[in-house]
C-alpha cells in the first residue's frame, strides 16, 4: 500500500513551529533522568499482532507472540514465576502489549535471553501514561508521573508550551546502538477519519525514522527534530550505531494550529 500521509504530504515539519534551540537542550536532562527512572522494553510483537507489511522487509526475528505460543509447558511455568503473581500458566490468552497479561521486565528479559526474541525499543519511558496504545489519543484525566516532573522537568516545562488543547500521552523511546526499529503501522489508515495528532521531537538527529512505501519498497527517512506524520502509514527506524531516542507527545492539536499546518 502506498503512503497515506497527510493532506498530500508525506509527513509534515514541525520545526518552524517550536523551539528547536530548546528541543536540543534537553538532551543532558534526559540521558541522566533515563539513567535514574525504570524502564520497559517495547515491540517485540508486531508480527504476531499483524501489523507487519505483507513484504516482510525486516529479518524475521523471533516475535514473542510466537514464541510463548509454542512454549512447553515447564517452559510456560517458568514464564509465569517471573510474572507479578497474579497469573499462574495459562494458554489461549495475548501476553504483553494489546494482550491480556502484560509482561514483566523479567519475563521480557527471560524472552529476550532464552529464547532471542527482538525487542526493537529497549528503552521506553511514559511521562504521561497510557493503559495501552489505542489509549495514547485519549486526553481524559491524564497527567505527567511524579517520577516525570522530577527527573524530567524542562522536558515537562517545554510539553506543556506546544499548541495541543489537551495530552494524551508522552513517551521517550530509545533504541540501543545497532538495533532497528521493525516496520509496522499503528492501524489500518483505512479505519482513519484523519491522522491522529502528536509530536515526535528529537533533541538530537541520530535517530532516522523512515515510512515504508509498500508498493515501491521506498524508505521516506525523515530528517527533522519536530515532525508529525500518520502513523498508521508503515514506519521503522534505522540501525546506526550508538543509542538514539525521540519523545512523542501524544494530543489534540490546537484548531489555530492545525489551519497554519494546513492540515485536514
Amino acid at each position: 500500500m502506498a503512503l497515506v500521509g497527510i493532506g498530500g504530504r508525506p509527513w509534515i515539519d514541525l520545526a518552524p513551529f517550536v523551539d528547536v534551540g530548546a528541543i536540543a537542550s534537553l538532551h543532558d536532562e534526559i540521558c541522566l533522568g533515563l539513567v535514574r527512572v525504570p524502564h520497559r522494553y517495547t515491540g517485540g510483537s508486531h508480527r504476531s499482532l499483524q501489523i507487519v507489511p505483507a513484504s516482510e522487509p525486516d529479518p524475521p526475528l523471533p516475535d514473542y507472540g510466537e514464541v510463548i505460543a509454542g512454549l512447553s509447558d515447564p517452559q510456560l511455568a517458568i514464564l509465569a514465576s517471573l510474572g507479578d503473581g497474579r497469573h499462574g500458566p495459562e494458554r489461549g490468552v495475548r501476553y504483553g502489549e494489546e494482550g491480556d497479561i502484560p509482561l514483566t521486565m523479567e519475563q521480557m528479559r527471560w524472552l529476550q535471553y532464552r529464547h532471542q526474541v527482538y525487542f526493537p525499543w529497549k528503552v521506553y519511558v511514559e511521562l504521561v501514561p497510557s493503559t495501552d496504545w489505542a489509549d495514547k489519543a485519549n486526553t481524559h484525566n491524564k497527567r505527567f508521573t511524579r517520577e516525570a516532573q522530577l527527573y524530567f522537568p524542562r522536558t515537562v516545562q517545554l510539553v506543556r508550551t506546544l499548541p495541543l488543547c489537551a495530552v494524551g500521552s508522552v513517551k521517550i523511546l530509545g533504541l540501543h546502538g545497532g538495533d532497528h526499529g521493525t516496520i509496522h503501522r499503528d492501524g489500518d489508515p483505512r479505519d482513519q477519519d484523519a491522522p491522529d495528532t502528536f509530536f515526535t521531537l528529537c533533541p538530537t538527529p541520530d535517530k532516522r525514522l523512515f515510512l515504508w512505501d509498500e508498493d515501491t519498497g521506498e524508505r521516506t527517512v525523515i530528517t527533522s527534530p519536530a515532525y508529525w506524520f500518520n502513523d498508521h502509514d508503515w514506519h521503522g527506524v534505522l540501525a546506526d550505531p550508538g543509542f538514539r531516542y525521540s519523545i512523542r507527545i501524544d494530543g489534540a492539536f490546537e484548531p489555530s494550529f492545525l489551519e497554519k499546518l494546513g492540515a485536514p
